[in-house]
């Protein structure tokens, strides 16, 4: 059988956006000439629809786009995904088969996500259609769990309409899943998946189509739209690439800088340049994702910066074409301490001195933001989020958090990637001790451990979610493990007013790890 996979990115709460390329698909030469068309879950609406799929006019919206493809599919035969109303049943996510003018199947799906579950009915499952002489198993990539060797019904073929959410190790475990489903029902197999981003989601393609034998005919690249028929019963296996993570971190974090500014319709990104390896990274990301002249640095140096930081930060900014203004605060941070002098009175300098620098620069890149149209990119990474080194309403401040959702250790595994042909970023800003810069001779070792144990411990408790005895019993040290913990408990509260972080690991602060605040 041939089939015409489509990988496709799709737009939020527009199906009459996402029409347009669906016909543009349905009407080319190789769907004509493919005997099915297979797009992505949730083709006509996008994904998370969260709160909005409620609303009754999104979902006319989508019924009459639906309309519009089963007008044009003479001929035709297609699977495409949206939220759909079954009577007697009620709201569905689904898959809808469509033949010659006319709906011949409907799959719904059946394990939903909990954000799901607030506004979707549980639908039926995996459903077997014969069509062209073949049973052929449809249904959504949570649902095919229930796809057995004892299947009441052994399909010749599964295609899974996925809309996968990217994490790094996601697209291996797919493929495992693949491969695994064609072994156990020796049936042929596609993968259809999405592109794009929707806020802190992002989506990686890497669609897919085996044999029944179990050798890969086609595997669409990731994070690129790609179409491409594929016949089904041949016996050549095409080369089967596997990039490495920290390519795909690049490509997803990339990618999604990119569709969030252009589904918000904003151009300009601002962010402060300290120096420091955590603001060279999203510097360098951004200005692959939007074009360097659309990002703009600052430089906001201190009393206590170091004449090396603002170097290495003129020097990242000229190797990447970036335009940069100088702005020292501290003028401003004088001012602020003459005008708290008579709340304060004699009390020492404290951490309140250091938060208040932090917010001065908070201040300075809103007020650009605010002037110039752009939006300031966030620059925490996940270890100082995790242990709330970092100052609300200062350097947490930003519209997006673009390595949120990285450690430190991997923040410098990424710089060093990106590296690796070209010096890109500073070789003195990676070596370097990381510094905040708040105070004299200030380390962030003052205040956290080496951060290649910190990252350990933390991996181990928020990825892995091993509690304070289970990591000690992975030979912490007991007194380093409660200290860290504690950290991590007590600023909940400050993390659930971060910037929304680019999702690209399985437990991402505010969308994956949601705990109590006190």
């Amino acid at each position: 059988m041939n089939v015409h996979i489509v990988q496709h990115n799709i737009v939020t709460n527009n199906p009459e956006e996402n029409l347009k390329w669906i016909l543009e698909e349905i009407e080319s030469p190789e769907a004509s000439n493919a005997l099915l068309t297979v797009f992505p879950a949730c083709t006509l609406c996008g994904y998370p629809l969260f709160g909005s799929v409620a609303y009754t006019d999104i979902q006319k919206r989508a019924q009459a786009a639906l309309q519009e493809c089963v007008l044009h599919s003479e001929h035709r035969a297609f699977l495409i995904g949206m939220p759909l109303q079954i009577q007697d049943k009620g709201l569905c996510n689904a898959i809808v088969f469509v033949q010659n003018n006319a709906i011949r199947a409907i799959i719904t799906k059946k394990y939903l996500a909990p954000d799901e579950q607030k506004y979707f009915v549980r639908g039926e499952g995996v459903q077997t259609i014969n069509y062209q002489g073949q049973q052929i198993a449809i249904g959504f990539y949570e649902d095919l769990k229930e796809l057995t060797k004892s299947h009441t019904e052994q399909p010749d073929m599964v295609i899974c309409c996925g809309c996968n959410i990217f994490e790094y190790n996601k697209p291996y475990s797919i493929r495992y899943r693949m491969h695994k489903i064609v072994e156990n029902l020796n049936a042929s197999l596609v993968f259809t998946n999405r592109i794009g981003g929707e806020g802190p989601y992002l989506y990686a393609g890497g669609s897919m189509a085996l044999n029944a034998a179990g050798s890969v005919l086609c595997q669409f690249p990731y994070f690129e739209e790609h179409s491409e028929s594929v016949d089904l019963q041949l016996l050549n296996s095409c080369e089967d690439e596997k990039p490495e993570v920290v390519e795909l971190v690049y490509k997803a974090l990339t990618m999604g800088l990119r569709e969030y500014f252009v589904k918000n319709g904003i151009q300009k990104a601002v962010l402060g340049l300290s120096g420091g390896i955590d603001s060279a990274l999203v510097c360098t990301l951004a200005a692959d994702a939007l074009g360097a002249e659309n990002v703009h640095g600052i430089l906001m140096p201190s009393q206590y910066s170091s004449d090396h930081s603002v170097k290495d930060a003129e020097d990242l900014a000229r190797n990447l074409g970036v335009a940069y203004d100088i702005v020292p605060i501290k003028d401003c941070f004088e001012a602020l301490k003459k005008t708290m002098k008579p709340i304060f009175g004699d009390r020492a300098e404290d951490v309140t001195e250091e938060n208040m620098q932090a917010r001065i620069r908070g201040t300075i890149l809103m007020s650009y933001a605010n002037k110039f149209g752009a939006i300031v990119l966030n620059t925490t990474n996940k270890s100082e989020a995790a242990m709330g080194y970092g100052t609300l309403y200062g350097d947490s401040c930003g519209a997006l958090s673009v390595i949120g959702d990285l450690y430190k250790t991997e923040v410098y595994e990424l710089s060093e990637w990106i590296n690796r042909d070209i010096e890109r970023i500073p070789v003195n800003t990676i070596k370097k001790a990381p510094s905040a810069e708040l105070r004299p001779n200030q380390k962030d070792s003052d205040s956290l451990p080496e951060y290649s144990e910190l990252d350990a411990i933390l991996n181990l408790h928020i990825e892995e979610q091993l509690s304070l005895d289970e990591i000690v019993q992975e030979g912490y040290d007991e007194e380093l493990v409660r200290s860290v913990l504690r950290k991590v408990k007590m600023n909940e509260w400050k993390r659930l007013q971060f910037a929304p972080q680019l999702k690209i690991s399985p437990m991402t602060f505010g969308l994956d790890r949601r705990v109590p605040i006190s």
